[in-house]
């Protein structure tokens, strides 16, 4: 049996063997793991042992951050080979649903996503995937970064969402992992300059290292006040709220400029209060995000060209045989850790 990082239970992880499927079908490969991201719902599932309705109930490998090398290729795949290295998108569809055949796979209710209750993660030395959902990665494109598509897909989603047009000024809410992705690719879609908001400094800083993020701490200044006065007084042409938080909720209305767009990325806790009288006054577009639909290709295409580089926000990367040392680290939530990685074959 393959050894895994498996949470027995809210805040049990173990690195044990655990019988898991590896029949190889039509259409599928099988791939050597190599490099898997520690994102925010695993630490949740880690911490709390659900998220909303997904509860663990049994053991659950986690992870869903990945890249690795194909190993194996079953009947029918012709567009990747043995040896290639690849990223995976970890929900899978059913092809069959009406959310499909529209394009909106994302949102089919029968999606399958790697580490939720009751679906397998990836942190475990090889897994069999459908190759549609598997992705070659171009020569300058390492593993790392590769295991980076997953979230940076999302920032995609976003920005494609947003109908970025050339030279708009956007507003980010939340320095987090995700709404530093999303300022990426709203840079990389056409905005001239993105604002960031965050609470804390360290965070910020890590977004500002990049040109025309402009980081704005909340416990300082009115960020409203602020990108109005970047903007000749007109607002945000696009706001991201990445926070999840009432208070940002209501900063991005208050930000955002008349006509203009607010694209809805994160998610509260508990229902929070709208202000849909402000949104009218502006008549604002509301858009929402849920995972991503068609963008793992866009998302490689745009690392392979140089144009969003993620390397710099890879915080620290932990051996396979330290993984539960990595989960430990991002409960932590050290202000300026952005990505905790782990490397199965070793570092």
């Amino acid at each position: 049996m393959p050894i895994a990082l498996v949470l027995e239970a809210k805040n049990q992880l173990a690195l044990r063997e655990i019988e898991l499927s590896s029949t190889l079908a039509r259409g599928d490969v099988r791939i050597a793991v190599d490099t898997v991201g520690v994102c925010g719902s695993d630490v949740h599932y880690y911490t709390h042992g659900k998220i909303g309705p997904f509860v663990v109930n049994a053991p659950m490998v986690l992870g869903h951050e990945a890249s690795g090398v194909v190993t194996e290729l079953g009947e029918g795949v012709s567009h990747l080979a043995v040896g290639d290295r690849v990223c995976m998108e970890p929900g899978i569809p059913n092809m069959a649903s009406k959310a499909s055949k529209l394009g909106v796979y994302n949102v089919d209710p029968d999606v399958r996503f790697w580490a939720t209750p009751p679906v397998h993660g990836c942190l475990t030395p090889s897994v069999v995937h459908p190759a549609a959902f598997t992705y070659k990665l171009p020569d300058n494109v390492s593993f790392a970064e590769g295991a980076m598509v997953e979230p940076f897909a999302i920032g995609m989603q976003a920005a494609t969402r947003a109908r970025i047009k050339p030279g708009d000024a956007a507003l980010v809410t939340g320095a987090g992992p995700i709404g530093i992705m999303v300022a990426l690719a709203a840079l990389a879609g056409g905005c001239s300059k993105v604002y960031i908001s965050d609470l804390v400094d360290e965070k910020l800083a890590v977004a500002a290292q990049y040109g025309n993020i402009h980081p704005i701490n909340v416990t300082k200044v009115d960020v409203a006040e602020v990108v109005r006065a970047g903007t000749a007084g007109w607002g945000a042409d696009v706001v991201f709220e990445c926070a999840g938080a009432a208070k940002s909720v209501q900063t991005a209305l208050e930000a955002v400029a008349p006509a203009g767009c607010v694209v809805w990325v994160g998610m509260p806790v508990d229902p929070v209060p709208v202000d849909i009288v402000l949104a009218q006054s502006k008549e604002i577009r509301m858009e929402t995000v849920f995972r991503y639909a068609n963008m793992y290709d866009r998302a490689i295409e745009i690392l392979a060209s140089g144009k969003v580089d993620l390397k710099p926000l890879i915080s620290q990367t932990f051996a396979f045989a330290d993984s539960i040392k990595a989960f430990d680290r991002a409960v932590e939530a050290r202000p300026a850790d952005v990505k905790i990685q782990i490397k199965m074959q070793g570092v």
